[in-house]
């Protein structure tokens, strides 16, 4: 009994928001639902308290451990087993009700060591079971828990990375949604976007294509609108001088890509330039944009080297290459969907069919 009284006063009160958020608001988990909690080493707290209360709500729990759990398969299985997911995994895909996925790494460059060419199979073959979660069919939410690896990454104690996540997720999100709403009106009004900065001057089209606002959707933490621009229509350059790009355990740095209708036709890297390029070429349509999103999270204002926070720093933006987002009308199709950060802080812009809404990072509207 001594040893439940001691663990009830050291468990963190913010872990059960934070469960509540990702079972409750993020997936909306119903009764008699099947429930996929894929999760990495370090989440076991957060296992054990999302699948309490994916039971409380009368669903079924179904635990599965991440990429980093199966290395010695991914290395060693012949390359034809690589190329198709296994079927039962396909099924639990195609039937589940809901996908909580927890990023809890031992080690956040445990994949650095497999080979792109099978790191690019293995994304094939899981490209049908992704299908639900492009479409929203499936109800689903991306999240971190803290642990020494991630925290190490952002160059943090695990206490502060602690509760710099818990700042950026345990928000107000129905207060978020209306403020960033605000801003996403604008952008469907316009037909086309401007971003001006440090070597970037690109426009991009959302001609017919309306946005959508997460505020406790499918991540958490929340903290953008996003679009899928259309597809032929990106023009100019861009470059991601200030962050690196974090991809598959490997962080590019130095990026910069010139578009011609469309698609990227030149482009560099500072760091893991070949491993870039490779990435870039591994189907028809890693070389366009998939997404354009805008970060707003007020509760994130430094780079974590982490995507899921970086993405959402406010007075950011992001591409994405790769992989549409059919929500949001996106067709481009690509096993790829890479998400690199660029800083409009310093002396940026966002234009709206030639007004200027957003300067050095600054809402002007």
């Amino acid at each position: 009994m001594r040893h439940a009284v001691a663990f009830a006063l050291m468990r963190d009160p913010r872990l059960e928001r934070y469960a509540e958020i990702l079972v409750d608001t993020c997936v909306g988990v119903q009764p008699g639902w099947q429930v996929i909690v894929w999760a990495g080493p370090q989440g076991r707290p957060i296992i054990d308290e999302v699948t309490r209360l994916i039971g409380k709500r009368g669903a079924y729990a179904l635990v599965r451990s991440g990429l980093a759990g199966n290395l010695g398969w991914v290395l060693e299985a012949p390359e034809e087993l690589l190329e198709t997911l296994a079927p039962i995994d396909l099924y639990a895909f195609e039937h589940a009700d809901g996908l909580i996925a927890i990023d809890a790494p031992d080690n956040t460059r445990e994949i650095a060591g497999v080979p792109p060419e099978r790191l690019a199979k293995l994304q094939a073959s899981a490209r049908p079971a992704l299908e639900r979660v492009y479409t929203q069919d499936l109800k689903w939410v991306g999240c971190n828990y803290p642990c020494p690896a991630l925290a190490q990454d952002a160059g943090m104690s695990l206490g502060d990375y602690t509760d710099f996540l818990y700042g950026a997720c345990l928000l107000d999100w129905d207060a978020e949604r209306e403020r960033m709403s605000h801003y996403a009106e604008r952008f469907d009004a316009a037909s086309e976007v401007r971003i001006v900065g440090a070597e970037t001057d690109i426009t991009l089209s959302l001609e017919g294509r309306s946005g959508i606002v997460d505020a406790g959707g499918a991540n958490m933490p929340g903290g953008e609108f996003y679009y899928s621009p259309v597809e032929d229509s990106a023009e100019g350059t861009i470059s991601f001088l200030e962050f690196p790009a974090p991809f598959l355990g490997r962080d590019v740095q130095g990026i910069r890509l010139r578009f011609e209708g469309g698609k990227v036709v030149d482009a560099t890297a500072d760091s893991e330039e070949a491993f870039f390029l490779e990435v870039l070429d591994q189907d028809e349509g890693s070389r366009r944009l998939g997404e354009l999103g805008i970060g707003c999270n007020p509760g994130i204002t430094q780079f974590m080297k982490n995507t899921l926070f970086d993405e959402k720093i406010d007075g950011t933006v992001h591409l994405a290459l790769g992989n549409g987002i059919p929500e949001a009308g996106g067709t481009n199709q690509s096993e790829l969907h890479w998400d690199i950060v660029k800083d409009l802080r310093p002396g940026g812009q966002i234009l709206l069919d030639g007004e200027v809404v957003q300067q050095d990072g600054v809402w002007q509207i």
